[in-house]
């Protein structure tokens, strides 16, 4: 019982004390509450009359950039309207302007118009002098106004045939003068001008045998042989009834060459049969290869020209075999390099590179291929892939006019193309087309009004005109010769050039009795 007691006091007494703790820490809690509060409440108040200051101190700032934004915009609206007024009154100018042209020009307009009045009486009335006057003229000089024109026409003519004549002599004679001081540029600029006749190509060779016997070994039993020989040399050999002779018929001038030489071996040998056909034409094949080979280096030697690719030599070689309008190719180049080398020599040019451009010119005509190509082209494309020189290219493409010229060995070449090819005897001509050529040329000169007589001499390359000395004057004769010479340029093909004289001469005959 009495620890019950004393435990019920000990808590009571806890409990007061605890009691007693609570209220003092409530007071001193209450004490610091309402100091804190004070204090914010002091803050508070510090902190509302910062912010009234700053807000007012901001409302002044606004304010004063407000009333300067109204200034600026007040100014520039000032001075819009200064310029408004100032362009208005500029228009107010203008049109006051406007309205006294405006005056002016009706003025100016009212006189033009009288005066044009006055202009018109005054036409009318010149006019009518005019009339008078002509019908008065035409009837003192008995000539109508359309007869009066026709006969100044023909005077104006005469004088202007006669003036021209004069000019073209005193240019021609300037030009004389002048001749050895533009030499060069004269050459290479007016002789490139190039016109050949165009013949048949070769493309049979006629193998003669002392007698016919031999066309039936040469053909052998059921034709084995003649097949055999047109298998291995790729022409086609023809034994028909011409006496004492086969005809070998191809192109390609090699094959041939070929067949010819086989031919001539199997002949002479008198064993004609397929295994020694192919034996034979094995073995001249090889001795054409080595000869054209032989023959492209002995004509390099010959012009000086070095320093050529190998397939460049065997394709000089070849053109001993090639005829171009009945013209041996390789004897045609060769002239072309002679005189390109001449020519150039003479102009102050490279002749060495001159002869080698003249030698390779038509190197596209022996092709191992045949492409379809201008042969001017090919050879430009061979001599590119052999890594030629520059001026040779071009030389080879441009002498044709196939290309444009870039060198003065161009023309050079081009020039002796023409003049090798031109020369009397290089070509073959057709009797026929030769005699058709002459006539055309001296029916074109006889269709010319006073002329007389026409004769084509020198193998055309020149053509004398005969004229009545009472129908063509001195000075008419040289425009005559003039003329004729350039239908004949215009109308017609002709190798070279063709001098064109006119003869006027007057005859005076009389009688001894």
């Amino acid at each position: 019982m009495e620890t019950l007691t004393i435990v019920i006091v000990s808590v009571v007494s806890i409990l007061v004390t605890g009691i007693i703790t609570y209220f003092a820490t409530y007071k001193s809690t209450e004490k610091r509450r309402a100091v804190i509060l004070k204090d914010a409440e002091n803050d508070a108040e510090l902190l509302k009359k910062e912010k009234i200051l700053q807000a007012k101190e901001r409302f002044i700032q606004l304010k004063a950039d407000h009333e300067k934004n109204v200034n600026e915009k007040n100014a520039r609206i000032s001075q819009i309207e200064a310029k408004i007024k100032n362009e208005l009154q500029q228009t107010q100018n203008a049109s006051n302007e406007l309205a006294r042209k405006e005056k002016d020009f009706e003025n100016t307009k009212n006189k033009v118009e009288r005066e044009l009045a006055a202009l018109e009486s005054r036409k009318n009335e010149v006019e009518k002098m005019a009339a008078g006057q002509k019908e008065l003229l035409e009837q003192i000089s008995n000539f109508t106004q359309e007869e009066a024109k026709n006969q100044l026409i023909e005077l104006v003519k005469v004088d202007a045939k006669s003036e021209a004549m004069s000019i073209a002599n005193d240019i021609i004679e300037e030009a004389k003068l002048t001749a050895n001081k533009d030499a060069k540029k004269i050459v290479v600029q007016t002789i490139q001008r190039v016109a050949t006749e165009t013949a048949l190509e070769n493309s049979v060779t006629v193998f003669n045998i002392e007698s016919d016997e031999v066309k039936g070994r040469i053909i052998g039993r059921e034709g084995r042989n003649i097949r055999a020989l047109e298998a291995a040399t790729g022409i086609e050999i023809i034994v028909d009834d011409t006496p004492e002779a086969i005809i070998l018929s191809g192109f390609d001038p090699v094959r041939r060459e070929i067949a010819r030489l086989a031919l001539h071996q199997l002949v002479t040998d008198g064993r004609i049969h397929p295994a020694r056909i192919e034996e034979i034409v094995t073995k001249v094949q090889k001795q054409i290869e080595e000869e054209i080979i032989e023959v492209g280096k002995r004509t390099a030697i010959d012009l000086g020209i070095h320093g050529l690719h190998p397939e460049i030599i065997r394709l000089i070689g070849k053109m001993k075999y090639r005829s171009s309008y009945g013209q041996n190719l390789l004897q045609h180049s060769r002239e072309v390099a002679n005189l390109a080398g001449t020519m150039a020599a003479e102009l102050g040019l490279n002749a060495t590179l001159a002869r080698r451009a003249g030698l390779l010119h038509d190197i596209g005509k022996v092709p191992d291929d045949e492409p379809e190509l201008p042969h001017a082209i090919i050879g430009m494309k061979i001599a590119e892939r052999l890594k030629e020189k520059a001026e040779v290219i071009n030389a080879i493409g441009a002498h044709h006019d196939e290309i444009e010229m870039t060198s003065l060995i161009s023309p050079i070449v081009q020039v002796c193309d023409a003049i090798s090819g031109a020369r009397p005897g290089a070509r073959r001509e057709v009797v026929e087309s030769y005699i058709k050529r002459l006539k055309e040329m001296e029916d074109l000169a006889q269709a010319h009004e006073g002329v007389i007589k026409t004769y084509a001499i020198q193998a055309g390359r020149e053509l004398r005109v005969i004229v009545g000395s009472e129908k063509i004057s001195d000075n008419d004769s040289e425009l005559l010769a003039h003329d004729i010479a350039k239908k004949i340029q215009d109308e017609m093909t002709y190798p070279g050039q063709v001098k064109v004289t006119v003869i006027r001469e007057t005859r005076a005959v009389s009688y001894a009795k």
